[in-house]
């Protein structure tokens, strides 16, 4: 019995929604293996430090306040003295904050997975403007002041790789572990020497700190006045945070980069309050100047954006079949379109397990070839004729070729996209625009015959 038009083009479209099926299947796989990649990224930082964030240093000066007062004892009638005394203490941010540092990468590899590392070499520089009398209030009888040091937020202490000594007005003092107070989370802090409640005075620092990090690299800008200098031999930064750099020149053969922030932009003493007295410190630990040593070859980014397209390619893909049979008078069985589709789907599976060894490049042109060429041989006998499948094939190529630059032109994905999705409709409306679609409503005899022999 004869199968009409619409038949066929519904049973096409069922087709082309059943093999979602592997397609789905295999998009688990890819996200399947980026968690793999990931839970061995997080296992390597665990291992060795996480991605760093350098939080100052901030000046902590402690201090006891006393506080007299004249009671009347309820019992004897007696009037003695009431002392109490207040432990409290007083932040400092610098005035200017100078940190150039160094970001050299390397890689750690675990199985088939690579894991970018740095290492950063930072040369802090700076220094405090200390207020009369400490800024505070009252006469100085009144205060008897602690032992003040300097605190610096370092997320991850365990990428500390050298011996943290800080300079201080030329002297220097040795850093200890812990930050000391509940401002700054993780750290270290280097005990100074007593000061006096006199006159506006300045305070210099300088202290030299190397890290070992993964991912990004961050720095919250405290000083008054901040600039901050990187540079690193790796080409692909991406920057973020709340204060992009000023300046920056990325080449093949690395980067760098400038920042400076002021108070103005920064409100960061206003943030420190917050932290202090109401607990809330995300504004203070969270106005950062970043940067992320990021892949620009992510084989399972890049897989998964291929499969983007891998119901386009199957419709285009059948679509021309479905030409070749009306136009030509061929009868094509279901069967074989969906021969054809799931070795269109299988290229994604194959681009998947070859790109996880070797280059993306390389394992896209290998996969598109081998599913190429397997479909040249097999669009031959469907076909019947070498020029029919010689053209299809080249189609193929081409629509492989740009899916690739598809993937490879990012800011341009879209409007790419875009345009060859337009200029294939427009191609099958230009090439179907005289056809009589009620005259092969159904299959032509000789088609069938063909189909029975």
């Amino acid at each position: 019995m004869s199968r009409t038009l619409g038949f066929k083009v519904l049973t096409i479209a069922l087709l082309a929604l059943l093999l979602l099926i592997p397609l789905l299947m295999i998009d688990g796989l890819v996200q399947e293996r980026q968690r793999l990649r990931s839970g061995v990224e997080n296992d390597i930082a665990r291992s060795s430090s996480y991605a760093q964030q350098i939080t100052g240093p901030v000046l902590v000066v402690p201090y006891v306040e006393i506080q007299r007062s004249w009671k009347t004892d309820l019992q004897t009638g007696e009037r003695y003295e009431d002392v109490r005394e207040i432990e409290r203490k007083l932040y400092f941010l610098p005035q200017r904050l100078n940190v150039n540092g160094q970001l050299q990468s390397e890689v750690r590899e675990r199985g088939i997975y690579q894991v970018r590392l740095y290492q950063s070499n930072s040369a802090i520089t700076g220094h405090y403007v200390l207020p009369k009398h400490l800024g505070l209030a009252g006469s100085i009888d009144r205060y008897r002041l602690g032992r003040p040091f300097l605190a610096v937020g370092i997320s991850d202490i365990r990428g500390i790789s050298n011996q943290l000594t800080a300079k201080v007005d030329g002297r220097a003092w040795s850093f200890l572990p812990g930050t000391n107070t509940s401002v700054l989370a993780s750290g270290v802090h280097a005990p100074l020497p007593a000061l006096t409640l006199g006159d506006e005075h300045t305070l210099t620092f300088a202290f030299d700190l190397q890290l070992q990090g993964t991912g990004h690299f961050s720095v919250v800008p405290v000083g008054e006045e901040t600039r901050v200098s990187l540079s690193s031999d790796w080409p692909h930064p991406s920057f973020s945070g709340e204060y992009l750099p000023r300046a920056r020149e990325v080449t093949p053969h690395g980067f760098t980069a400038q920042w400076q922030t002021s108070f103005f932009a920064t409100d960061m003493q206003q943030a420190l309050l917050d932290c202090r007295m109401r607990q809330k410190c995300g504004a203070f630990q969270g106005r950062v100047l970043s940067v992320s040593l990021i892949d620009p070859v992510d084989q399972y980014l890049k897989t998964e954006r291929a499969m983007k397209y891998a119901l386009l390619f199957i419709g285009l893909t059948f679509a021309v079949f479905f030409l070749f049979e009306v136009l030509k008078s061929l009868a094509i069985h279901p069967v074989q379109y969906a021969l054809v589709g799931l070795a269109l789907a299988f290229f994604y599976l194959l681009l998947l397990s070859l790109a996880e060894h070797m280059a993306f490049a390389k394992a896209y042109l290998i996969a598109a070839a081998a599913c190429i060429g397997l479909l040249a041989v097999y669009s031959h006998s469907v076909l019947r004729d070498a020029y029919r499948a010689i053209a299809f094939s080249a189609l193929l190529a081409g629509l492989y070729g740009m899916l690739y630059v598809l993937l490879s032109a990012e800011d341009f994905a879209l409007l790419l996209g875009s345009v060859l999705v337009f200029g294939l409709l427009a191609a099958f409306m230009l090439l179907t625009r005289k056809l009589d679609w009620y005259a092969v409503g159904r299959l032509s005899d000789n088609a069938k015959a063909v189909q029975h022999d």
